[in-house]
Parts: C-alpha cells; sequence; structure tokens
C-alpha cells in the first residue's frame, strides 16, 4: 500500500469525512464544539480555513495549507508563548 501524496503548500484542499455506513458523527450537539475544539488545535497551524460545514453525518471544509514561511513563524511564535507560559 503507497502512502498518500504530501499536501502542497498554498494549495486548496476540499477536506471530507463521513461516517461509517452513514451513521452520525455527531451524536450529541457538544459534539460540535468539541470537533471545532480540536480542529481549531491541530488544522489551524497549518491551514487557513475558508468555509465549513458540520452535518450530523459528515463535514466538509475547504482549506488552503498555509505557504512555508508562515509555518516556521507560527511554530516560532508557538515555542515562545510556551516558554512564556511556562
Amino acid at each position: 500500500m503507497t502512502s498518500p501524496p504530501a499536501l502542497q503548500y498554498g494549495v486548496y484542499y476540499h477536506i471530507y469525512n463521513r461516517g461509517v455506513n452513514r451513521e452520525n458523527i455527531f451524536r450529541e450537539e457538544r459534539n460540535y464544539p468539541y470537533f471545532l475544539k480540536l480542529y481549531a488545535r491541530y488544522i489551524e497551524p497549518v491551514a487557513e480555513t475558508y468555509v465549513y460545514c458540520l452535518l450530523r453525518n459528515h463535514f466538509h471544509a475547504l482549506v488552503r495549507i498555509r505557504d512555508a514561511e508562515t509555518l516556521k513563524v507560527l511554530e516560532t511564535f508557538r515555542v515562545l508563548l510556551e516558554h512564556l507560559l511556562q
């Protein structure tokens, strides 16, 4: 099995996922803010989000992967903040 290709800097992607057998992935109202919290933590540092849609059994997001220079600046800022908060 081959690995999927790496995401390209500056490129737009339509990211989506659906529950197995179209089952709900957001079973309770509290699942939506939890998903958005994780999304902000893991996706926002590497991609700009232009639009998203959360439906009960699937989601969509249109993102643009940040360029390498922006990622370096954001990583430096994150390290600085962690250092200051210690």
